[in-house]
């Protein structure tokens, strides 16, 4: 009988040690996820800087009197460029795809400019990319609700306070495009 007790302890101690370290490897993965999926936002976020120079210079050429226009990329690129976390770089980025719509806004009052070839690959790449920091924005904050719920739900709430996990952030649309359009005819 002792050794049938010993045994019964053992595999016990043994399935309480597999399970704790099963749900720390899981939120280490998780939490690793988030980094990554934030990572490729960063890695869209890039792409879409390095466009638009290119898209600024081929504008200015047609559009030579809208300085406010192109001060105002400029100076969101930056902040986008300059953000330290996550709140930040969202509010940058937010700043940046309203002072795009805005330079493609200008770019409307000029044919000549929207018939250049260099105008419209610019402004294909550009959509393409705004596609593409869109979806990687969604993929983030489902990894981030994946990994929140892991270190909230109970047992891996134990373990995630124990080692020291905390919540992430999710990436936030700017208010402005979460309000309910008004629509009047």
């Amino acid at each position: 009988m002792d050794i049938l007790v010993i045994i019964v302890l053992i595999v016990a101690i043994l399935f309480i040690v597999f399970t704790i370290i099963h749900l720390y490897n899981n939120l280490v993965s998780l939490r690793n996820r988030v980094k990554n999926s934030y990572a490729q936002i960063e890695v869209q976020l890039k792409r879409r800087n390095d466009l638009i120079p290119n898209l600024v210079e081929t504008v200015k050429g047609y559009a030579g009197h809208e300085k406010e226009v192109f001060e105002n990329v400029t100076k969101a690129r930056s902040n986008v460029m300059n953000a330290s976390n996550i709140e930040e770089a969202s509010e940058a980025d937010n700043q940046l795809t309203g002072a795009l719509k805005n330079l493609f806004a200008v770019a409307e009052n000029y044919p000549e400019l929207k018939a250049n070839s260099n105008f419209q690959q610019l402004q294909s790449e550009l959509t393409e990319t705004e596609d593409k920091i869109s979806y990687a924005r969604q993929f983030y904050n489902d990894v981030v609700y994946k990994y929140n719920n892991a270190c909230e739900q109970f047992p891996s709430s134990l373990f995630a306070r124990m080692f020291n996990f905390h919540e992430a952030e999710f990436y936030k649309a700017p208010e402005s495009e979460t309000a309910v359009p008004e629509v009047k005819f």
